[in-house]
């Protein structure tokens, strides 16, 4: 008897999930391996098989072959299916007497155990077929079996239809990589890594450069990570990016740089960051903006799955108020609409309160969004949460109108809405019987904000309820431009902080206003976005000392001594550059459909930046700590101290 519905169901464990579509692995995978260079990879060379466990077919029958890989499934002592990384074979357990060393070998070897075999490729028996399986037309008629490692009882089962929490995958982490999915994820990863390489070095002359990631600390930006020297009281810093060595490169005349860089922030617990995370890092003398934009276009056109739709270029552009204003958000979403409008002349009579105050402030604001087939899917708690969500998260009032009166579940103000403001607004929205439409109003930036993340949240609960907004097989890519080359500190309104970094160089146009309103200068700084998701970010650089020089001293109050070098090499006749850097993790991550940048990740860290596997950030004792002049103040230390402190203060007055 042969295997029958189970490999059927096994082999649906070889279609991998893209949202709501499916597409083979090993198969698609293994064409664009072989797609992406000349020659078709020699996947046995230098090894003790003549085969993968994946490649076998019709046309290798009567072959004698060797095969190692790790058992994936035993059914009644007569077949097994053995797996390695580039797919599955079944293997035909020899019944007769004069092999019962090789029956005991495969029938007692635990699940997942590692065994190398050798036989003679055969076609399945008429009827057995397995359409669904790339070697499903044969097996292996087994002469020899080798027992290389046999397999303790596992934590958990080695299938992808399996469910594991991400701890006990983190912990495991070394089983987790077996499944399909860590698979296909990974070697997707480094296939487009290796054609974005041909594509830099070969067709465009870009030089792969490695940087230090042992350097200095620099102003700016997110929290870095510090490392001990034995010099005391002197540390290294872990780079945020190669951002600094880049632009010495262009300095050095290195012309075009590009590299596969570590970088390092200290973040702390962030949902889908890492503390250690990879961007293919670009820097190129003598261009400008929408040269960097075009380089990166057909770097992601040559680099582009080959079992994706292709890509179009050149991407849609889009200024960042005009995505703030659209949006809500410096990375919209756009793959469907539901855009942010303003409706403050419809209402400009309104008895509402609320909408009244806020149009008799100078930037005062009303705006709509305009749910599709909200009355139809959305329920009454579905509002309460929107409702909540807003004043919770934005201390703003969002106000839910449905053109049928009695959908206006909850809501105080809708019968203060005229018709002639609601038949305005249906009219100026394109407003149909179905649709619900959420009002607010306030600061313009604000009032945009609290939209932008309404209109993410409707399109979550709509999908849950069955509406179709987002589809998962589109890649909606989109250029930002045009941002404020500053913002204002949260903590400090009156002080400036750059919105990219303190080295992007601002919009020719804008120069004058850095002396008078630098808050209105826009930077050369561009975002590069991939439904909703911020996938990469550069700017053209400051190359002139002097400017670089007054922006950081004058207008960033940083201490330009730390930064003495750049300022130097500077003025050592840079050339005018620019570059960007492709966030790798999250792009993959979008490109794969995977929940996390963690799955498409070797080995992440967990949300709370620890390695579960190794236990990392460990101890290290007094004793290894002596050389690096460090000593550790324990919690329960610096609360003694300051007990202690505390009178002896109380003293001395």
């Amino acid at each position: 008897m042969y295997l029958g519905s189970w490999l059927s169901r096994l082999c649906r464990g070889l279609s991998r999930p893209i949202g709501k579509t499916m597409r083979p692995i090993w198969g698609s995978l293994s064409r664009n391996l072989a797609l992406s260079s000349q020659r078709i990879p020699e996947f046995s060379s230098f090894v003790a098989r003549t085969n993968t466990c994946g490649e076998l077919r019709s046309s290798h029958l009567g072959q004698e072959v060797t095969l190692c890989g790790w058992i994936q499934y035993r059914r009644q002592n007569t077949f097994l299916v053995l797996r390695d990384c580039h797919g599955l074979v079944q293997i035909l357990i020899p019944q007769d007497e004069s092999a019962a060393s090789v029956r005991r070998i495969l029938c007692e070897a635990p699940v997942e155990s590692v065994v190398r075999v050798s036989g003679t490729v055969i076609s399945r028996p008429p009827g057995q077929e397995n359409p669904k399986m790339p070697t499903g037309e044969i097996e292996i008629k087994v002469k020899t079996a080798e027992l290389l490692n046999a397999c303790k009882k596992l934590p958990f089962e080695i299938k992808d239809f399996v469910k594991k929490t991400e701890a006990l995958r983190l912990q495991y982490r070394y089983l987790d990589l077996r499944s399909f999915q860590m698979q296909y994820n990974l070697r997707l990863r480094s296939q487009m890594v290796m054609k974005m390489r041909e594509y830099l070095c070969n067709l465009h002359g870009f030089v792969d450069i490695e940087t230090p990631t042992l350097f200095k600390r620099t102003p700016g930006g997110a929290k870095e990570f510090l490392v001990p020297s034995r010099e005391p009281g002197k540390f290294y810093s872990l780079p945020q990016s190669p951002q600094q060595f880049k632009q010495l490169l262009m300095v050095g005349g290195l012309d075009r740089y590009f590299q596969v860089a570590r970088c390092y922030r200290d973040e702390g617990s962030r949902p889908d960051r890492q503390p250690e995370f990879t961007q293919i890092d670009i820097e190129m003398s003598f261009v400008e903006q929408t040269g960097i934009q075009r380089l990166v276009e057909g770097l992601l056109q040559y680099s582009w799955p080959g079992d994706k739709d292709p890509l179009v270029t050149p991407f849609p552009s889009m200024t960042f108020a005009e995505a703030l204003a659209t949006y809500g958000t410096d990375k919209p979403d756009t793959r469907f609409g539901m855009k942010i409008v303003d409706v403050s002349d419809v209402f400009r009579n309104t008895e509402i309160r609320f909408l009244q105050d806020a149009l008799a402030k100078p930037q005062g604001t009303v705006k709509a969004v305009c749910v599709h087939d909200g009355a139809k899917y959305l329920r009454k708690e579905d509002i309460e949460f929107i409702r909540k969500f807003a004043v919770h998260h934005f201390s703003q009032e969002v106000l839910p109108i449905f053109l049928n009166a009695k959908k206006n579940w909850s809501s105080p103000f809708a019968k203060f809405i005229m018709e002639e403001e609601r038949l305005e607004l249906a009219r100026s929205m394109e407003i149909q019987e179905e649709d619900m439409v959420l009002l607010t109003a306030g600061e313009h930036e604000k009032a945009c904000s609290l939209l932008g993340k309404l209109r993410l949240e409707c399109a979550d609960l709509l999908e849950m309820r069955g509406a179709v907004l987002r589809d998962p097989a589109v890649f909606s890519f989109l250029w930002v431009v045009d941002f404020p080359l500053f913002l204002a500190k949260e903590e400090s309104p009156t002080e400036l902080e750059s919105a990219h970094h303190p080295f992007t160089a601002p919009n020719s146009s804008d120069i004058h206003l850095l002396y008078t309103e630098p808050e209105k200068v826009r930077g050369q700084h561009y975002d590069l976005v991939l439904n909703g998701n911020e996938i990469g970010g550069g700017s053209v650089r400051i190359h002139d000392a002097q400017l670089q020089r007054y922006i950081l001293e004058t207008l960033l109050k940083e201490d330009v001594k730390l930064l003495s070098h750049l300022l130097q090499a500077l003025d050592y006749g840079a050339p005018p550059h620019g570059g960007i850097a492709l966030g790798l993790d999250r792009l993959v991550c979008l490109v794969t459909g995977a929940p996390s940048i963690r799955d498409v990740i070797a080995f992440p860290k967990s949300y709370r930046g620890q390695d579960l596997m190794s236990n990392a950030p460990d101890s290290v004792s007094p004793e290894e700590l002596k050389p690096y002049h460090v000593h550790i103040l324990w919690p329960a230390d610096s609360e003694e101290e300051s007990a202690s402190a505390t009178p002896s203060k109380h003293l001395s007055s």
